[in-house]
């Protein structure tokens, strides 16, 4: 800026330069570049989220515990709530529904696993009797007559019943009898964690949502304490659908099962049951494992076994899923089979049943909370 001085226009004077020097008696701005503790600033946040994300990868089984433990308690609480209503103390209503569903797995367990056993002995026991009428089946000779009446199918199948028969091979593939007793004490040992996580959430869950909405400041609470109220109800009620359409799954497979003759219908139905809890994709993959597992017993119980689910789909998915799930959050197929196939990745089995409720409740989130924030703006 130009300044006039007793009518003498003078220019102004430049800046004062801030130089980098090392002498310690320059007159000049000293700049000081601290580049060594930004980098060991740096290097120890690195090293701390590296750490964390050990620690998170190291419980992440104990993580999807509690994540499904907490879904089953808010499934589950509908019904505590129900008895209530009618009069019932709550923790006579809790303790009544986990009794029940104590005694359902007890139930399970105690039919499935003798079946399992049963089932290993007897195909150890007659695996030459099983690979040689395998490999005579009527569905072999029908293939063969339609590949030109070759006999590689019936090569490939003795080759690879020699190779299952074969001790060393099925403890290579399973990695050993110890790998396999430590997935099953686990997966036992899981369960159990998981039950105990559910009675405590369950005889919790008020305590825990008015603890979780004091994070929340108090001009926000109300509007919080809706959604969550919301969040919570609508996950209860999706998972009772689910396991509703599981059970449904399940009962008439292993009636129609035994129909028509499938090997092992119990242990079909068990695996019915299982695939309903992971909606769309769940239903379709339990279908094709025992519609394959029925060919076994002939092509017309495998052709049977694949027209029964085919129908039996389509009723579930225009006439039972919208009744049952009417009032759970509705999630679009495509999230689903992501939510699914994301949560399988990361935990499993139990990881896919986690992920749909999870998503679920970031459907509610957006909905209740950023749409209409983003519409007020």
């Amino acid at each position: 800026m130009w300044r006039r001085v007793a009518g003498v226009v003078r220019q102004p004077e430049p800046p004062v330069q801030a130089e980098v020097t090392a002498e310690a008696n320059s007159n000049a701005p000293e700049v000081r570049v601290r580049a060594f503790r930004m980098g060991f600033v740096g290097a120890i946040g690195v090293l701390l989220a590296v750490f964390l994300g050990g620690i998170v990868g190291q419980l992440s089984t104990v993580i999807l515990y509690i994540a499904l433990a907490l879904f089953l308690a808010l499934g589950l609480d509908p019904v505590v709530s129900w008895l209530q209503r009618r009069g019932m103390a709550r923790w006579l209503a809790i303790l009544l529904v986990f009794l029940f569903v104590i005694g359902l797995f007890v139930g399970l367990i105690a039919t499935i696993v003798p079946l399992v056993v049963e089932q290993v002995t007897t195909i150890v026991e007659n695996w030459d009797q099983i690979v040689e009428d395998a490999a005579n089946s009527d569905l072999v000779a029908w293939i063969s007559s339609i590949a030109g009446g070759t006999t590689w199918i019936e090569d490939s199948i003795g080759f690879l019943g020699d190779w299952l028969g074969d001790p060393k091979n099925i403890g290579a593939l399973t990695g050993g009898i110890l790998a396999v007793g430590a997935g099953i004490a686990g997966g036992l040992t899981g369960a159990t964690i998981v039950l105990i996580l559910t009675l405590y959430f369950l005889a919790s869950l008020d305590a825990m949502k008015r603890y979780a909405g004091r994070f929340v400041p108090a001009s926000s609470r109300n509007g919080f304490v809706e959604v969550s109220e919301e969040i919570t109800g609508s996950v209860g009620r999706y998972v009772i659908g689910q396991v509703s359409l599981a059970s449904i799954n399940g009962v008439l497979s292993l009636i129609y099962l035994t129909i028509i003759g499938a090997p092992a219908p119990i242990l079909l139905a068990f695996i019915a049951f299982l695939g309903s809890l992971v909606p769309l994709i769940g239903t379709l993959t339990g279908a094709v494992i025992i519609t394959l597992i029925s060919f076994t017993a002939g092509p017309a119980t495998g052709v049977a076994a694949g027209i029964y689910y085919l129908i039996y789909m389509q009723i579930e998915a225009y006439v039972l899923s919208p009744r049952i799930m009417s009032r759970a959050v509705s999630v679009p197929g495509a999230l689903v089979v992501i939510a699914a196939v994301a949560g399988g990745t990361l935990g499993g089995v139990l990881g896919a049943l986690v992920a749909i409720p999870i998503a679920a409740s970031l459907i509610i989130i957006v909905e209740k909370v950023i749409f209409p924030r983003q519409d007020a703006a």
